[in-house]
């Protein structure tokens, strides 16, 4: 078990008590550290008082849904990694869950070992406490092409000079965008590096959208379509 002076903590969120007490019981098996909240008003409050690592999020709580309650929390700035756990397993709901901000979605019923090492996966992509940092084993580096700069070690993004602002998610698929310059890269590629699981395409060119939305008012287009098979990052003379 891991020193649980650096354990990373975790926030667990569900209004049934046997679900928060299986999971609270299998990750403190596992070396983190959990706290826990019953509703969506008392788990925003947390989330800002006890500096979460993770938030393990039902959507349906009785008092504010766990899709409104990430909502709230990109809103005000709050970047901690959500995975949403639920019974809900539309894939309408998925592909939502993922473009409001989350991070992974598990549906009950679900298995406490595969919900352990989905959030150390969370963990590692989003460098938070018992992660391997945000690159996993990469080190930070100064990516470029034509005018665009992503500098990973600041998490800045600058296109012609001109700042622009990414969630995080958006920042890692730009990234990896970036350092496969010219090269298609399929949905699955993006899938498997940028969320580290299988889900549904749509989230992939909804991301995708909202790079465009941002960095092609800037200058030219930079993220090509390669139809039927993926997305391609290079200069407008290039395409």
């Amino acid at each position: 078990m891991s020193d649980q002076t650096n354990a990373p903590r975790v926030l667990v969120v569900d209004d049934e008590r046997n679900i928060r007490d299986l999971v609270g019981v299998a990750l403190r098996f596992h070396g983190f550290e959990v706290v826990s909240a019953a509703r969506g008003y008392e788990a925003l409050e947390l989330a800002a008082s006890a500096s979460p690592d993770l938030l393990v999020l039902d959507v349906m709580l009785p008092d504010l849904d766990g899709f409104e309650l990430c909502r709230r929390l990109r809103a005000r700035g709050d970047d901690v990694p959500v995975i949403f756990l639920t019974a809900r397993d539309a894939p309408a709901d998925t592909v939502h869950g993922l473009t409001l901000g989350g991070d992974d979605y598990v549906t009950k019923p679900f298995s406490v070992e595969a919900l352990v090492a989905r959030a150390r996966a969370v963990l590692r992509r989003g460098g938070g406490r018992g992660g391997a940092g945000q690159h996993g084993d990469a080190e930070p580096a100064l990516l470029s092409v034509a005018d665009l700069e992503l500098d990973e070690s600041r998490w800045e993004v600058r296109r012609g000079g001109t700042p622009v602002d990414l969630s995080p998610t958006e920042f890692r698929l730009l990234a990896f965008l970036m350092r496969h310059p010219g090269q298609v890269l399929t949905k699955a590629q993006l899938l498997e590096h940028v969320w580290g699981f299988g889900t549904q395409s749509q989230v992939v060119e909804t991301y995708i959208s909202y790079l465009r939305r941002k960095l092609d008012p800037l200058g030219p287009p930079l993220i090509h379509t390669q139809r039927g098979v993926g997305y391609a990052l290079r200069p407008a003379h290039d395409a």
